[in-house]
């Protein structure tokens, strides 16, 4: 069995698909485009993979892949894609039959959740298998999960939501024996302001070493991301982009980099996350 980052990528098999939910509780962090992104990166790569949105009012990844789905139809090509829902109900109730449903026959299902606080956040978040919590590279972003001392940028406290998640992990351990593995991803690193990544990288460490969860790279601040959001295309799609310049190139391999750092269960047959986007 392979590892990345420590941790075991083991043969798919389970009768349930493995859940991973993008879970914020502040807006504007990439969420929805790490989200949407990982679920067709998962497809791309050969998986079977189902996909819901928990915000119907926003809908970002609704209208990402619907607008993916137009883009096929128009241009007569072939474009990989997870099945998807948008929660269309208003109790647990009908959340939890809008999983079961969508999660029939898959290997993994993603969720997509509001960037706020919400009950239905929390309960998926609860029963993840991976929970992916992207954030911005400032302090702004931090204090989502902790809050430093104003003068040494020590790490003073945990936030709520850091303190909810932590208690949430050591239900589910004595519930049924589950790890939650957390992921703390970085998008937008500012690679011209040195001294504030390090002070944010840094933090991040300590606060990591407290709560356990993992800190990976995400997606920088490229506009690319925006532009192809009204075609629903993503770096992936090599031979639908045109001519690809440098920043394409160094974007897509983000991605593969980020979706190499989940460190996700796979199976015999798929494609090696390496591969993604070389067609």
């Amino acid at each position: 069995m392979a590892t990345i980052n420590g941790v075991i990528k083991r043969p798919m098999g389970n009768p349930t698909p493995h859940l991973i939910v993008f879970a914020n509780e502040k807006g504007g962090t990439g969420k929805s485009t790490t989200a949407v992104h990982t679920a067709i990166a998962l497809t791309a790569l050969g998986h079977r993979v189902g996909m819901i949105d928990l915000d119907p009012r926003q809908r970002t990844v609704t209208r990402y892949l619907e607008n993916r789905a137009e883009t096929a139809r128009r241009r007569q090509i072939d474009l990989p894609a997870p099945d998807f829902a948008v929660l269309k109900g208003d109790s647990l109730e009908a959340l939890d039959a809008e999983v079961a449903t969508i999660s029939q026959d898959k290997d993994f299902l993603i969720v997509d959740t509001p960037g706020r606080d919400d009950v239905f956040a929390r309960h998926m978040a609860a029963r993840a298998n991976t929970l992916v919590t992207p954030m911005n590279d400032s302090f702004v972003d931090f204090d989502l999960i902790g809050q430093v001392d104003a003068e040494s940028f020590k790490v003073r406290r945990l936030s709520f939501y850091s303190e909810l998640i932590f208690e949430a992990r050591k239900t589910r351990a004595k519930a049924d024996g589950v790890s939650i593995d957390w992921v703390v991803l970085r998008n937008r690193l500012q690679h011209h302001d040195a001294r504030n990544k390090k002070r944010v990288g840094d933090a991040l460490m300590e606060l990591s070493r407290r709560v356990g969860f993992r800190v990976i790279p995400g997606l920088s601040e490229r506009v690319i991301f925006r532009e192809l959001f009204p075609s629903g295309l993503t770096l992936l799609d090599k031979g639908h982009l045109g001519e690809l310049g440098v920043s394409h190139i160094a974007a897509r391999q983000e991605l593969r980099e980020m979706v190499s750092g989940l460190a996700l269960p796979t199976h015999a047959g798929a494609v090696p996350v390496d591969m993604l986007g070389a067609a």
